[in-house]
């Protein structure tokens, strides 16, 4: 195994609280990714519950010391049934109206809808339930801020056909091709259908929102759709030895739970899905919710920024 690069960027001007060191001001990137030779996993400079732990709002002190700690939190009943069908009646019908829209992303293979992007845009009913305070007010009570939402989407992995989508940070493409500066973001996960160990539910390296890993490869313009139609691409993907020295020391943990649970997950943990070859579909609608105060830049990577329906901006 190649030689592993643990390196802490110093920065100037810089203050700090007490959970993980938060960097309030600094002079050069910290996050530094889509690298010319090989990739890095360094510590993370930046809070995961920011503010304190004793931030108002619905989640106890304990569950955000367990956040800051493993990168997620699960609640049950978030969604009601009526909700839960609401949401898939929006997305027959978004389909429909949409047609072959860019913001509708499908399956290689089958052609099937693997994702549905920029949902609370194209349907009241789903803007309305990511406002609620059990969905946002838990994201401004982590975030300690206002938020805004970077992106919506639903992912869909039908019986059978589903594809996987391969390990990943979501933050290192976020910074990387969005301009997002810092990890202050995170990605609420409301399930549709049961979310089994079978049917390809969310996998997360727990503890992995405290390393930063790097990407090797800087990303063409224009690649963003195929990005999103394939399995492993080979942008903003880390390498192999990265996710196993993790998944080594931290382990992997899977998200299941019945239809109307939520997960609540920070933008810079790795997590992965595998394909579903089983008959029950797998369904989520997910929001990711960015501090107001972490407003989008210019790429970090040095390419344009991405549709408005991947970063609103």
């Amino acid at each position: 195994m190649r030689e592993r690069i643990i390196e802490i960027v110093a920065t100037h001007t810089a203050t700090r609280t007490p959970e993980a060191g938060h960097l309030a001001n600094t002079s050069v990137d910290v996050y530094r990714t889509r690298l010319a030779e090989r990739s890095q996993i360094e510590p993370r400079p930046h809070n995961t519950v920011w503010g304190s732990m004793d931030n108002p709002g619905p989640l106890s002190s304990p569950e955000l010391r367990s956040y800051a700690d493993r990168g997620y939190h699960t609640e049950r009943n978030v969604l009601a049934a009526a909700d839960i069908d609401a949401c898939l009646r929006e997305v027959a019908s978004i389909t429909e109206r949409l047609g072959d829209d860019e913001r509708v992303i499908r399956e290689k293979s089958s052609g099937d809808v693997r994702s549905l992007f920029a949902v609370h845009q194209l349907s009241e009913v789903i803007a309305e339930i990511c406002s609620r305070e059990s969905i946002a007010g838990v994201a401004r009570q982590i975030l300690d801020d206002d938020v805004t939402i970077h992106q919506s989407r639903i992912n869909l992995k039908p019986g059978f056909a589903g594809g996987p989508f391969y390990w990943h940070s979501d933050f290192e493409t976020w910074h990387a091709e969005d301009g997002m500066p810092a990890p202050r973001a995170l990605s609420v996960s409301l399930a549709l259908t049961p979310n089994f160990s079978t049917n390809g539910p969310l996998m997360i390296i727990p503890g992995s929102h405290r390393r930063f890993v790097s990407c090797v490869g800087s990303t063409p313009d224009g690649y963003h759709h195929e990005s999103l139609t394939s399995y492993r691409p080979p942008f903003g993907t880390p390498e192999e030895e990265d996710v196993a020295v993790l998944a080594d020391e931290l382990g992997i943990d899977t998200i299941t739970g019945p239809a109307g649970s939520a997960l609540y997950f920070d933008s810079n943990c790795l997590h992965a899905s595998a394909g579903n070859i089983t008959p029950y579909p797998r369904s989520n609608l997910f929001v990711v919710f960015n501090a107001a105060s972490n407003a989008l830049r210019e790429p970090f990577g040095g390419t344009s920024p991405r549709p408005d329906h991947l970063a609103h901006r």
